[in-house]
């Protein structure tokens, strides 16, 4: 059992969102008091044919609950999107009860005009294991081969893990995609989706992908819009200062885990070796997804982007309101020469107050001109000092 950085409030409703897998209903178990919640699971294909066909009947399961049953926890609430009226009309008559509401997609709920609850529940989103909820247990071999999802941590060998990463992009496949209908043409969708895969930490062409394919632009476009709903992807636009700019530039994606990126990339059966781009690569996105989850768990409101111009490309770009941007470079080298560096001390000298970050496998933090040089190991420590613990 791994000790969760999210911190969910005790006496307000809430939604928790997240991927499948990511620990959402073991962490409630845990959270939640056990003998005041009833728990109304939306994968329980009897009770969720009833409720699909009769949405207000949970307004009279909810009134049929003894005063004792403080919480009420509704998985997979993106099932059935219209129980959100029910759960809305008891929060407002019953100040005392309290609803936790789970679901690993968000596009029923944003596409269908769902009651959101307009602020009577707040929203948290739960991600794969950071290196501080792992501790001793992080080994980052393991993380870049095959990502941080609890289940990982689990099991007893990487065949086993192999396997289970095969079986997870199944699933989403199957549970995601084809039961809830996001789209017309699944074949085209599992051709995309080693594709897009292989597109991790690019600068998306929707052009290339589309003829690649066979499929129009628009197409991919929605495509990677369900990959963003289902919570599995992100796009991450460009920096600039001018927000049409940021706009019109392609943006690049990343996959939520790096265990899921290759086993939707059928890259499993690949051993990552250290100094090769494939590292490199994993490392990059790694690290990425690290920053996201701590500002995310940490609520520091920031804004995420990469820079890139016809010569110099940063990974990662952080903003925050009232903070100078902050520019950071992966590199999974262990020892950073002053050529790889160069970019990174232009752009940061172009921008005032401007902090430059370069997180690598060196041993001992230094400072280089403008850039501070960083173990991997203390990116957590370092964001604090800019950001706030």
């Amino acid at each position: 059992m791994f000790q969760r950085e999210i911190d969910l409030p005790k006496k307000h409703s809430f939604f928790l969102f997240g991927p499948r897998g990511v620990g959402k209903s073991t962490l409630l178990q845990t959270f939640l008091p056990h003998e005041q919640t009833h728990i109304i699971d939306l994968l329980n294909f009897e009770l969720e044919t009833q409720l699909i066909q009769k949405p207000g009947e949970l307004g009279q399961i909810l009134k049929a609950l003894p005063s004792s049953k403080q919480w009420v926890l509704i998985d997979e609430i993106q099932k059935i999107p219209s129980l959100l009226n029910e759960v809305h009309r008891s929060i407002e008559k019953n100040s005392h009860r309290f609803f936790a509401l789970t679901g690993s997609s968000a596009r029923k709920l944003k596409r269908g005009q769902a009651n959101l609850l307009a602020g009577r529940a707040f929203t948290y989103q739960l991600h794969p294991l950071t290196i501080h909820e792992l501790s001793k247990q992080f080994d980052l071999q393991t993380a870049l081969s095959y990502g941080t999802l609890p289940k990982i941590y689990h099991l007893e060998n990487n065949e086993n893990r192999k396997d289970f990463l095969s079986s997870y992009a199944q699933t989403y496949l199957k549970e995601e995609i084809l039961a809830e209908g996001l789209v017309r043409n699944l074949p085209a969708f599992r051709r995309f989706l080693p594709l897009a895969a292989q597109e991790n930490g690019n600068i998306i062409s929707w052009s290339n992908l589309a003829s690649d394919l066979g499929l129009d632009s628009k197409t991919i476009r929605s495509y990677f819009e369900i990959l963003e709903d289902t919570l599995v992807g992100f796009l991450l636009p460009a920096y600039s200062k001018s927000i049409r700019k940021r706009q019109k530039s392609h943006p690049k994606f990343y996959l939520f885990d790096p265990g899921v990126k290759r086993a939707l990339a059928g890259e499993l059966s690949f051993e990552l070796v250290p100094r090769t781009s494939e590292y490199g690569l994993a490392f990059e996105h790694f690290f990425i997804l690290e920053i996201m989850r701590l500002a995310n768990y940490k609520k520091w409101e920031c804004s995420f982007s990469y820079f890139a111009t016809h010569d110099i490309e940063i990974d990662l770009v952080i903003e925050k309101f009232h903070h100078p941007p902050v520019f950071i470079e992966i590199k999974s080298s262990n020892k950073i020469k002053g050529s790889m560096l160069s970019p990174l001390i232009s752009i940061v000298r172009e921008i005032k107050g401007a902090k430059g970050f370069c997180l690598c496998q060196e041993k001992t933090r230094r400072k280089v001109e403008n850039i501070l040089v960083l173990p991997w190991q203390e990116t957590r420590s370092a964001l604090e000092e800019v950001f706030g613990v």
